[in-house]
C-alpha cells in the first residue's frame, strides 16, 4: 500500500525529471502549451462547471462561509477571465536565458548573470480553483515543474482543471511530469511537502492565516509565507471627495473576498463631516457594514439606512474578506501612517489626495508590497499590473514582494567565459 510519503517522493522525483526537460524547452513550445490551456478552458467549460457545482454544493452543506464560497465559485465569465490571463502570459517575454550585467573584466573574463528556473515548485492552496491554472501557466512559461495540492473543498474543480493542463502540456510536446497533481486531500501531505527539502525548491501556500502560519513555522523548504491582506485607504484632507467615494467603494465592494480588498477606511477629521456621509450611503447600497470608531459614529450616528456598529480593537487588524469595513477618523497623515504601521500586514495600502507632498510621503513611508495614490487597492494583482497573472501576492521581502510573475519564478547563475585565464 502506497503511503503519503511514497506518493510525494514519487511525484517529486518525476517533477525533477520534468523540470530538467522543461528548462531546455524553447519559448514557442511553452507558449503552445499555454494556448492549448486557454482553448481547453472554453472547450471543457461544461465539464469544469459541473465539477465546480459539485464542490459548491458540498461547501454549502459543510457550512463554508460566503467569502470562501465566492472564492470557490467558477462561472463562464470567470473561466473567460482565466483564459484571458493565460493568453496575456503568452505575450510576455520568456525570462529564461535572459543575460544581464554582462561585462568584461580587466583580465579579459566575460562575466554575466543568466536567468534560470527555480526547479520544482510546490503549491498548497485552498478554495480558489483558478490557482490550478494560474500557477501552472506561470511555472510552465518560466521553466519550472509544479506539484499542485489543492484543498478538499475544491477537489472536483481542481481535478478537472489539472487534467486539462496536463493534456495541454502533452499535446504541446512538453514533458508529462512538468505538471503533477496530488489528488489525495490527506492533510498530512502538507507537512510532507513543506519539509521536502532537496525535493522541492519553493513552497507557495495560497490560503488563510492558519495555512500561512503553519508553513512559516514548520517549512524547511524555502517558502513564500506572506500574503494576508489587511488593506487600508486613507482619505486625506486634500482628497477629492467624489473620487474618494468611488475608490473606497471599488476597493471594498468589487470583490470583497480577496486579499487586496479594503479592510479599513482612515479619514482625516477635516474632511470627515462632508466625506463620510457620502461614502456611507454609497457603501450601504452594497450592504457594507461599517465598524466605526467613536468619532466616525458621531458623524454617521443620526443617519438612517446604514449598517454601522462600534469598532472593536480586533477590527483594525482583521482581514475581513466580506462586506465589512473598519472606519477611523484621524487628525493627520502622521496618525494615518502610525495606524497602518501598527495594524497593517504590508499588503496593499492607498491614499486619496490632491496634495503632492502628502502623496509622496505616503509612497515613501508606507512599507507595503503595493502602495497606491488615487487608485483602488484592487489593482494589486498580477494581471492588472501587466504580469499576465500571478503565482501569489507576497508580503515577504525575500526573494519576491508583491504579485509574483514570471521573473519571480526564476533565479540566476553567474556565467564566466575566458580564454585560458588562471588566477594569479
Amino acid at each position: 500500500m502506497q503511503t503519503i510519503v511514497d506518493e510525494l517522493t514519487g511525484k517529486a522525483q518525476a517533477a525533477r525529471r520534468g523540470a530538467r526537460e522543461l528548462a531546455k524547452a524553447n519559448g514557442e513550445i511553452k507558449d503552445q502549451a499555454l494556448s492549448n490551456i486557454a482553448d481547453g478552458l472554453k472547450s471543457r467549460e461544461a465539464a469544469i462547471l459541473e465539477a465546480n457545482a459539485a464542490d459548491c454544493d458540498a461547501g454549502r452543506e459543510n457550512g463554508l462561509s460566503e467569502a470562501l464560497l465566492d472564492r470557490l465559485l467558477l462561472t463562464p465569465e470567470r473561466l473567460d477571465g482565466i483564459a484571458a490571463d493565460v493568453r496575456n502570459v503568452m505575450t510576455l517575454p520568456d525570462p529564461v536565458g535572459e543575460v544581464s550585467d554582462q561585462r568584461t573584466l580587466p583580465n579579459g573574463l566575460q562575466v554575466g548573470r543568466r536567468r534560470v528556473p527555480l526547479g520544482v515548485v510546490g503549491a498548497i492552496y485552498e478554495s480558489r480553483p483558478n490557482v490550478t491554472v494560474d500557477i501552472s501557466v506561470l511555472c510552465l512559461k518560466s521553466g519550472n515543474a509544479i506539484i499542485l495540492r489543492g484543498g478538499k473543498e475544491a477537489v472536483n474543480s481542481n481535478t478537472a482543471l489539472a487534467r486539462l493542463v496536463q493534456d495541454a502540456v502533452a499535446e504541446a510536446g512538453l514533458p508529462s511530469d512538468a505538471v503533477l497533481f496530488i489528488e489525495s486531500t490527506d492533510r498530512a501531505l502538507v507537512g510532507q511537502m513543506i519539509t521536502a527539502k532537496g525535493k522541492i525548491d519553493l513552497i507557495v501556500p495560497r490560503g488563510g492565516q492558519a495555512l500561512i502560519s503553519r508553513v512559516a513555522e514548520e517549512a524547511t523548504v524555502p517558502a513564500i509565507t506572506g500574503g494576508v491582506g489587511v488593506c487600508h485607504t486613507y482619505v486625506d484632507s486634500a482628497a477629492d471627495p467624489d473620487m474618494a467615494v468611488e475608490i473606497v467603494f471599488n476597493a471594498k465592494v468589487q470583490r470583497p473576498s480577496v486579499c487586496n480588498a479594503l479592510d479599513t477606511i482612515l479619514v482625516h477629521s477635516r474632511i470627515a463631516p462632508s466625506y463620510l456621509p457620502k461614502a456611507a450611503i454609497r457603501l450601504a447600497e452594497a450592504g457594507v457594514e461599517m465598524r466605526c470608531d467613536a468619532r466616525a459614529l458621531s458623524v454617521l450616528g443620526p443617519m438612517e439606512g446604514l449598517r454601522i456598529a462600534p469598532a472593536t480593537e480586533d477590527d483594525w487588524s482583521t482581514e475581513h474578506l466580506s462586506l465589512t469595513a473598519g472606519v477611523r477618523v484621524v487628525d493627520s497623515l502622521d496618525d494615518a501612517l502610525v495606524h497602518i504601521e501598527t495594524y497593517g500586514s504590508g499588503h496593499s495600502d492607498a491614499i486619496v489626495t490632491e496634495d503632492y507632498t502628502a502623496a509622496m510621503r505616503f509612497l515613501d513611508e508606507v512599507d507595503s508590497a503595493a502602495v497606491f495614490v488615487n487608485a483602488s487597492t484592487r489593482f494589486n494583482d498580477g494581471a492588472q499590473l501587466g504580469l499576465g497573472t500571478e503565482l501569489a501576492i507576497s508580503t515577504d521581502k525575500f526573494h519576491a514582494r508583491g504579485p509574483m510573475g514570471l521573473r519571480e519564478l526564476t533565479s540566476y547563475k553567474w556565467t564566466i567565459v575566458g580564454r585560458g585565464q588562471v588566477r594569479p
